[in-house]
């Protein structure tokens, strides 16, 4: 053959065994790989990149080899070694560019932190099972506790491809090649860096347990747990549990696991101990005693499946560190001491974990991080460490035994915060001092020395009092000093001092030396002068209450008595229809109200006049500043008109009055009596109308006797049947027929005789007894009406009831009028209710309300006392009335022309509003007659007949043949 040609053929037929070797592997065979080259000087080689990993491969396994020096690709085929292979390979090849034989370790880790991941951890394991090369016999096994070590020669040119039995699933997570002495250099180094953070982690360990046992503080216990679990993670991570506990292949797995969750668990359990948060913190104790149940739960779970466990304890730890950040800050932020201190050895767990998370996640993968993170371990315990017993220490060392009765009083002193107080009489000298900050404030430097050192510093009101107390007790050498004083502190400001002290005496009898003990009371004696000003003011206005100003009378009146030029007067005030504005407004515009009237009497008086709120709306004022009968006077007015000032509230005036009642200081008077008059003639004023001034008169004791006297028999007449009705008919004026009643309340005292309703319908509204005489009237008109109706047979006969104030604010009076409907089976219509014109007007809105609901009813509605008022034609379409009654004014001669003309404009405009007309106080039949031209449809007057007593009625009802006939 042509030498040139020689090589170009041999360079062709390795190309064609290349080819074929490509072909086969398409063929279900697998690649071949690029070999590795390894030079004399290569320390470790990183071979996991030339990897090829084949997965389910089954316990046979055929590779391509790497072609050799002579360029031939040839084919090999490997039997496991293991009879529960994975079927899981690993292939990769070594090329010797050297001229000299090269000697290697191949080092398979079989755990390693790095990369191993978060959820489902890889705990490690064996990595290799056998290494079979392309050339000679299978490698020889080193032996190694923490690595599948094989050692491999290489002769010089050689290219060969190793083809590696993987022993789990798991896969390698680092293989490399070293110089087996450089790799041994490396382990020793590590061996004495993890022999020194094994002896720190246990005599560490073994510290705190003694810790323990000298004090017994429940963190020492925890710290102690926290500081074996450490050493435990470490001996496991530095395979050094293994020369202490035989373990059986593969259960290194199930304590790696263990010592993870057991971390976890006691770092809760310290952060729990060492916070405290079983002592005030109820649902963070549960929620830990649930968290621990669940990691202990966990370490059972570690032995069936080790990286579950694994994972869940590291995100554990993750939550522990987040959870116990929070709660530091949140203690710290509380002034937690304990928490202050463990700031730095917290930062630095937060550190670690942080560090722990981008090892196991991959992101650090150096050679140094998995042996730092155990010596960081380490050092957070020994931190820990530290500030626990720094916070032992601080509390006065490890004494738990008994204590002397010496050192017990001591304690007790220190702990009351007092400052200590020792007076040498002998040498006369004073000692004061405070170790707490609650004194803080006062002068000690200026306490300390002769006892006169303490007058510049007392108040000059306490000073001869503090004198007096320290001589008594040098002279009469017994007692007790029990005295507050008042210091000036270095603010300048006064400070109250409780000194409780008492004296020691000498061999001779006299005293040595006083010792006790000081304390600040100021914010005592402050809560004591806002009890006593609460006590003697009213808390919404500030006035004085009514036991300040019967004092302040009695004083004043004392005064009165030796000095003729003091004159006091008391002037009692009362809002008018205050009741109202509350109903209308609300209880919280009524103290507003209140307040703002109270400013304005305020704003009146002279520095030597009191003003006082006695109860409610009542106030009473004292007036020394004014003797002289006119300008009494003129004072009093000006309190009526500071009252009528309106009220801006809510975009609208609010107007009151005032009753007053004045009376003046007796020789011999006491204040309760002096009230009372004063009482009296204000009720007198509010009698007379309200806004007025009504001065005291004797008679008005009489009066006043005779009204509760008066209001006591009116509640026994309700037992006594001494109430009944009178029953005025209305006569239609188109027939004279009689066409209903008006029921009237008619009172036959047994003493007295008959008293008329001017007289006791008054009391009856004041004293809350209208409401039941309502009821009263209401029940037995109601009753009378059944009767008429049987007997006539007209169910058109009507009869009237007057409706009071207090009845028409009473939600019951729809309940009322309906149960009595109900019970004599009588037609709504047939029954109406006089309501008088300032009665609504009282209360428009509410007014309305409750007669609508009457109208809706078919009860029968009448305006009483029409044109009395001031706003009848403003609000008269308001309410539902079927029924004007004109007041007997209007019909009354009186010599002015208006009067027909307005009774006309009336009639017109109530029959234009569909109102049927009655006409009060007829008196002529001439009036009858105009009445009956303007189309008045009834009248009820005496003339035609005077109130009727109930038989009587049902007599007239009878003949039903009146007419226009006078009553005789």
């Amino acid at each position: 053959m042509h030498p040139v040609l020689k090589p170009a053929l041999s360079r062709l037929l390795s190309l064609l065994v290349l080819v074929a070797g490509l072909l086969g592997t398409f063929g279900g065979h697998a690649f071949a790989l690029e070999p590795v080259a390894i030079a004399r000087d290569d320390v470790a080689i990183d071979l996991l990149p030339a990897v090829d990993v084949y997965r389910g491969r089954g316990a046979s396994f055929q590779v391509s080899t790497v072609p050799g020096s002579d360029g031939i690709v040839r084919r090999i085929e490997v039997e496991a070694n293991s009879p529960t292979s994975s079927g899981d390979w690993a292939v990769f090849a070594l090329a010797n560019n050297t001229d000299v034989q090269i000697d290697r370790l191949i080092v398979a880790p079989n755990f390693k932190l790095a990369g191993s991941g978060v959820i489902w951890p890889d705990l490690g394991s064996q990595r290799i099972a056998s290494i079979t090369p392309s050339e000679g016999f299978a490698l020889d096994r080193q032996p190694n506790p923490e690595a599948d070590v094989f050692l491999v020669t290489l002769d010089p040119g050689s290219t060969v491809t190793f083809v590696a039995e993987l022993a789990s699933s798991r896969g390698l997570p680092e293989l490399r090649l070293w110089e087996p002495n450089a790799y041994k250099d490396t382990i020793n180094a590590y061996t004495l860096y993890r022999g020194i953070v094994l002896g720190i982690a246990g005599l560490l360990a073994v510290f705190l347990t003694i810790l323990f046992v000298v004090k017994g503080s429940p963190m020492f216990p925890a710290t102690a747990a926290l500081a074996w679990a450490v050493l435990a993670y470490i001996c496991i991570d530095f395979d050094f549990w293994q020369k202490l506990v035989p373990i059986m292949p593969g259960q290194e797995r199930i304590w790696r696991a263990g010592t993870e969750v057991a971390l976890a668990f006691t770092l809760v359990v310290f952060l729990y101990a060492y916070l405290n948060l079983n002592r005030w913190h109820g649902i963070l104790s549960a929620f830990t005693i649930l968290w621990l149940t669940g990691l202990l739960a966990l370490g059972v779970a570690a032995v069936f499946d080790p990286p579950v466990a694994a994972g869940i304890a590291r995100l554990s730890l993750a939550v522990t560190a987040g959870m116990g950040l929070v709660l530091i800050l949140y203690f710290t932020w509380l002034r937690f001491d304990r928490a202050i201190m463990l700031i730095p050895t917290w930062s630095l767990v937060i550190l670690w974990l942080f560090g722990g998370w981008m090892t196991v996640t991959g992101q650090l993968v150096n050679d140094v991080i998995q042996p730092a993170l155990g010596g960081g371990l380490v050092l957070i315990v020994l931190l820990i460490g530290f500030t626990v017993m720094q916070h032992a220490f601080a509390g006065g060392g490890f004494a738990g035994g008994a204590i002397s009765e010496l050192e017990r009083r001591s304690l007790a002193l220190t702990g009351t915060g007092d400052a200590i107080w020792d007076w040498d009489v002998a040498r006369d000298r004073i000692f004061a001092g405070a170790d707490g900050d609650s004194l803080g404030t006062l002068p000690f430097s200026e306490m300390n020395g002769p006892a006169r050192d303490w007058l510049p510093i007392l108040h000059p009101d306490d000073r001869d009092r503090f004198k007096l107390t320290l001589d008594t007790i040098v002279e009469h050498r017994r007692g007790r000093i029990t005295q507050d004083f008042r210091v000036r502190g270095r603010e300048g400001h006064y400070h109250w001092v409780s000194l409780r002290a008492r004296p020691v005496l000498g061999s001779d009898g006299e005293v040595v030396r006083c010792v006790g003990t000081m304390k600040d009371v100021t914010e005592h004696k402050k809560a004591e002068e806002r009890l006593l000003h609460d006590a003697l003011h009213d808390q919404l206005t500030g006035l004085p209450n009514r036991e300040l100003f019967i004092d302040r009378l009695e004083s004043i009146g004392a005064l009165a008595t030796t000095r003729p030029d003091v004159k006091p007067s008391v002037i009692l005030i009362d809002i008018d229809r205050f009741r109202q504005v509350n109903d209308d407004y609300g209880i919280a515009t009524g103290d507003t109200i209140l307040l703002t009237v109270g400013r304005r009497l305020k704003r009146v008086l002279k520095s030597q006049d009191t003003l006082a709120r006695l109860n409610g709306d009542k106030f009473g004022l004292i007036l020394t500043s004014e003797t002289d009968v006119a300008a009494i006077v003129a004072f009093a007015e000006s309190l009526r008109e500071a009252i009528k000032a309106p009220i801006s509230f809510g975009g609208r005036e609010i107007i009151l009055t005032g009753s007053l009642g004045i009376t003046g200081w007796s020789e011999g008077a006491n204040p309760e009596d002096v009230i009372k008059e004063a009482e009296l003639a204000m009720y007198q004023s509010k009698r007379l109308g309200g806004d007025r001034i009504e001065p005291f008169r004797p008679a008005y004791k009489t009066a006043g006797s005779g009204r509760l006297e008066m209001e006591s028999d009116l509640r026994r007449a309700f037992g006594r049947n001494e109430l009944s009705l009178a029953f005025q008919p209305v006569v239609r004026l188109e027939d004279g027929d009689t066409a209903g009643f008006e029921a009237l309340l008619r009172w036959e005292h047994p003493k007295r005789g008959a008293i008329s309703p001017a007289e006791f319908i008054p009391i009856a509204e004041s004293s809350g007894l209208i409401v039941q005489l309502g009821q009263f009237a209401l029940e037995e008109a109601v009753r009378r009406l059944s009767d008429w109706h049987k007997m006539t047979g007209d169910p058109t006969l009507t009869v009237s009831v007057n409706i009071s104030s207090r009845q028409l604010i009473r939600q019951d009076l729809l309940n009322d009028v309906a149960a009595v409907l109900a019970r004599f089976e009588v037609p709504p219509a047939s029954l109406k209710l006089e309501v008088t014109e300032s009665l609504v007007m009282d209360n428009p809105e509410r007014s309305a309300q409750l007669l609508t609901k009457l109208r809706e009813m078919g009860v029968g509605l009448s305006l009483d006392d029409f044109g009395t008022g001031y706003s009848s034609l403003a609000y008269l379409m308001r309410f539902p009335f079927d029924t004007l009654k004109i007041d007997q004014s209007f019909l009354r001669d009186d010599g002015r022309p208006q009067r027909p003309i307005i009774l006309q404009s009336i009639v017109t405009m109530a029959h234009d509003l569909g109102l049927s007309v009655v006409a009060e106080g007829v008196e002529t039949e001439e009036d009858a007659v105009r009445l009956r031209q303007l189309n008045c449809e009834y009248a009820q007057s005496y003339m035609f007949s005077p109130p009727l007593t109930p038989d009587v009625a049902r007599r007239r009802l009878q003949d039903r043949s009146v007419g226009f006939k006078r009553a005789g």
